[in-house]
């Protein structure tokens, strides 16, 4: 998957944005901005996770991070034509091993976050109705800026977040051409083993990585 380390380790802060909803950040530029600012706190200034707790990461992310992506939708564009051939049950399957692989992969991004700071520009409508598109760019000390756009959709009233491209290129889509191989080799099932090992295998090992 090409520049799946890059892309963790430089747009987490941004991919962290929506930790939590503020009654007044009825936008979601303003909701991208201000908590994201807000996290950027957090990662300075927590000294277990510069220490590098993943647990501890892990537990920030699904209790924070979880409830304002949409998950469902991520997975469906990320299987692609898959996703009809799935039953009900491998498409909760698919979904459950996705969100445990991606908080997997940026709780260990989290523990990584070096200084980087964040512009934004105003939000524009996006490719469907209701949708929204938030431009930002990762500044990196010494290191050439980043461009970060999010995808946002209103669900049940609030803004979620159901893709991320870093310079252009889209996470989802990015997941889609790896996800292809898998369902052409064993279908939904073949490609729900392939996440199921590899969440098996990036899992915090007892002893290491501090606790939740």
């Amino acid at each position: 998957m090409i520049r799946t380390l890059r892309t963790c380790l430089v747009c987490l802060p941004l991919m962290l944005a929506p930790v939590a909803l503020h009654a007044q950040e009825s936008s979601p530029d303003a909701l991208v901005k201000g908590v994201t600012e807000d996290v950027l706190t957090v990662l300075r200034e927590d000294k277990a996770l510069q220490a590098g707790d993943q647990r501890k990461a892990m537990t920030l992310i699904e209790e924070k991070i979880g409830p304002h992506f949409d998950f469902p939708r991520m997975t469906s564009l990320a299987v692609g034509q898959g996703w009809r051939q799935a039953a009900p049950e491998q498409r909760e399957a698919l979904t459950r091993e996705f969100r445990t692989l991606l908080v997997r992969t940026y709780a260990n991004a989290l523990t990584s976050y070096k200084n980087q700071t964040v512009s934004y520009k105003p939000a524009t409508p996006g490719r469907e109705d209701g949708a929204a598109m938030v431009r930002t760019q990762i500044n990196q000390p010494g290191g050439q800026p980043i461009a970060v756009d999010y995808r946002l959709t209103k669900n049940a009233g609030q803004w979620k977040v159901f893709d991320v491209s870093i310079d252009n290129v889209s996470l989802v889509t990015n997941y889609r051409g790896t996800f292809a191989s898998e369902l052409s080799k064993g279908g939904p099932d073949g490609l729900i083993r392939t996440l199921q090992e590899k969440n098996r295998g990036a899992a915090p090992q007892p002893g290491k990585g501090g606790s939740a």
